[in-house]
């Protein structure tokens, strides 16, 4: 690769100088060493010191990297359209890298957003240069989308807590030094049918955040082998006591803030599967043009020429709804709290069509490459692989729709005059 393909180059319009500026920064050769990387500890620690990506996972108030003009003295304010960039590229470069930085940021949001100030002096800095590495303990065996429902179990005790349960499927367990655990602290929610984005009422507020070391006592990990070389794992805790020291947040406060984290990070999920899909779409080109059959180029063939029209336009409006998403996130107006209007449906847009549409770019790229596609080691069949995960986590389709179909009907509901009904509902 000669160049990346990213978002601020030809949709501006989203983006700031800084954004080109950074941009200008990720390019193949600075991003080589975690170009086919294996070792996921050594890609963890370059991407803080000396590629500094980790920068743009902490505010700048907080040592990170700027987030725009107005912005240096909120402690909670990242530069999603920052996020998108670094993913877009790492996605191109190194699914690798991007699955540790995409978790590196969800294990020292919360810190960010919840942390004392003694949590934020001990653990930020090292999370920036590389040194630490953290992990986004949420998903349990029995609660996954229903996080709600949620079992492992943080009881008083003494001036501390004991944690017990199990948690599975946790990305950067093998080299987190830091867990960012959620755990019910109080009654277990009732059970209900149906589903929803997490849960209701008395499950949601029963949830509390705790930030335990890998290493404590009672703390056990077990790698899980996946389709993809990826550092994930599942934890087990038994009578793991911590300190309320390492509370995160209040008292019941764990489900807000693991949304508020995942809502923070939704976005960029998007900006990494574009990034798999331009890599996909670039290898085919370079593969239809090289490769000859009856006599002529593959790219001459007419359904050849059909497959890329469609990768290719599938790809702009998957990344012009991310880039929309990142844009109106970071500049959605601050209310007199402080706090940042949330864009949880455009989020969701972005996240549930960059992720399928890069699974269907990914596939006819398989598909354009023959027999050649399947076999082991080749770029489209490690991409094959690399992107069906991000349809899963961080929030599934189903998921995504179900916040999708909230939001644009709670926006009708408000806009409708007082004495008609809401969509739907009978008058």
């Amino acid at each position: 690769m000669t160049k990346l393909a990213l978002s601020s180059a030809d949709l501006p319009v989203f983006f700031e100088e800084r954004h080109a500026a950074l941009a200008a920064r990720l390019t193949p050769e600075a991003l080589a060493p975690l170009a086919g990387a294996r070792d996921a500890a050594d890609v963890a620690r370059r991407m803080g010191e000396p590629l500094g990506l980790y920068a743009h996972l902490v505010p700048e108030a907080l040592g990170g990297a700027p987030a725009g003009p107005g912005r240096a003295a909120d402690r909670a304010a990242i530069d999603v359209r920052s996020l998108v960039l670094v993913r877009e590229a790492l996605g191109q470069v190194s699914p690798l890298a991007d699955a540790i930085f995409a978790v590196q940021g969800l294990g020292s949001y919360p810190v960010v957003l919840a942390g004392s100030d003694a949590q934020r002096r001990e653990i930020l800095p090292d999370v920036l240069s590389g040194r630490r590495i953290g992990a986004f303990a949420l998903t349990e065996p029995e609660a996954g989308s229903d996080v709600a429902s949620l079992r492992t179990e943080a009881r008083r005790e003494g001036d501390g807590w004991v944690l017990d349960g199990e948690k599975v499927l946790i990305s950067n367990v093998p080299l987190a030094h830091h867990l960012v655990v959620f755990a019910r602290t109080g009654a277990a929610a009732p059970q209900r049918g149906g589903g929803d984005a997490g849960g209701r009422g008395a499950g949601r507020a029963a949830i509390t955040a705790f930030l335990v070391d890998s290493g404590a006592p009672g703390v056990s990990a077990e790698p899980l082998p996946m389709s993809v070389p990826h550092p994930i794992g599942r934890l087990r805790f038994e009578g793991c006591r911590v300190p309320d020291s390492a509370r995160l947040g209040e008292v019941g406060g764990g489900f807000k803030l693991a949304m508020q984290t995942l809502d923070a990070f939704r976005i960029s999920v998007g900006a990494a599967a574009n990034g798999m899909a331009a890599r996909a779409l670039r290898e085919a080109i370079a593969h239809v043009t090289r490769r000859r059959q009856f006599g002529a180029p593959l790219s001459e063939q007419q359904m050849v020429r059909a497959y890329l029209a469609e990768m290719a336009t599938e790809l702009d409006a998957a990344r012009l709804l991310v880039a929309r998403a990142a844009h109106k996130r970071d500049t959605a107006p601050v209310n007199a709290a402080g706090a940042a209007a949330r864009v949880s449906t455009e989020a969701a847009m972005a996240k549930m069509f960059a992720t399928e549409a890069a699974q269907r770019i990914i596939d006819r790229a398989v598909q354009l490459h023959g027999g050649m596609g399947v076999i082991e080691g080749t770029e489209v069949e490690r991409l094959y692989r690399e992107i069906r995960p991000l349809r899963i986590y961080e929030g599934t389709t189903e998921i995504q729709k179900l916040i999708i179909a909230k939001g644009i009907l709670e926006r009708a509901a408000a806009e409708l005059p007082a004495d008609e009904p809401p969509p739907g509902r009978a008058p």
